[in-house]
């Protein structure tokens, strides 16, 4: 099959949710946020396997990254209603890092526009929390973080519509290469053929 449009899509998308979930992964490590990083890393390793799944034209591991395209974009929805404390959820807490460090998203910090009021000199985080959250951030930490996911969220529904078009090709194109015998190294009509061929030579043979 050459490059036809579901799988050249394909293609393009792991690979630019490749570069998205690389982007994320660098701000959850700053940020310590574990739970995220664990989540990412297993994004990558599954975008990777449909990348190659596609490639390779093997549509069992399509079906895998298709699955989990399901399972990410429900991972992308808690983050988002995290991050917009909804239904009692609170950004504050320390749920994402598994209640092991103060941290929180790096872009409470570090957002765009953002200002710090840096503590005293000699003076370390009260109660054992983080840096200062930023001041006059042009955009608050929790829409930064829901916008991620919203991508990500945008980019895993069509690759599962992606992912759902090339399996179906691939099963299509298997299909009909079985029907005409494509992979019998000896169809039947070559071994009936020989016989026939030997006997005919042998009748004519002069004496």
């Amino acid at each position: 099959m050459g490059c036809c449009s579901g799988r050249c899509a394909l293609l393009f998308l792991c690979s630019f949710q490749l570069v998205t979930a690389l982007e994320r992964q660098v701000f959850d490590f700053l940020g310590y946020q574990w739970a995220p990083i664990l989540a990412t890393f297993v994004h990558i390793v599954m975008v990777i396997l449909g990348l190659l799944g596609t490639i390779q034209y093997r549509p069992r591991y399509v079906v895998v990254y298709a699955v989990w395209e399901a399972v990410w974009v429900t991972w992308n929805v808690f983050i988002i209603c995290f991050y917009l404390e909804v239904g009692g959820l609170s950004k504050d807490s320390k749920l994402l890092t598994f209640n092991l460090s103060p941290h929180r998203s790096w872009w409470r910090e570090h957002g765009p526009g953002c200002l710090h009021d840096e503590p005293e000199a000699g003076l370390g985080p009260l109660d054992g929390q983080a840096l200062v959250a930023g001041v006059g951030c042009a955009l608050e930490h929790g829409y930064t973080e829901a916008l991620h996911s919203a991508l990500q969220i945008l980019l895993a529904l069509v690759g599962f519509v992606c992912a759902c078009c090339v399996v179906s090709v691939f099963t299509e194109e298997e299909d009909s290469f079985d029907f005409i015998g494509g992979f019998d190294p000896f169809p039947r009509y070559h071994v009936s053929e020989k016989p026939s061929n030997l006997l005919l030579k042998q009748v004519y043979v002069p004496a």
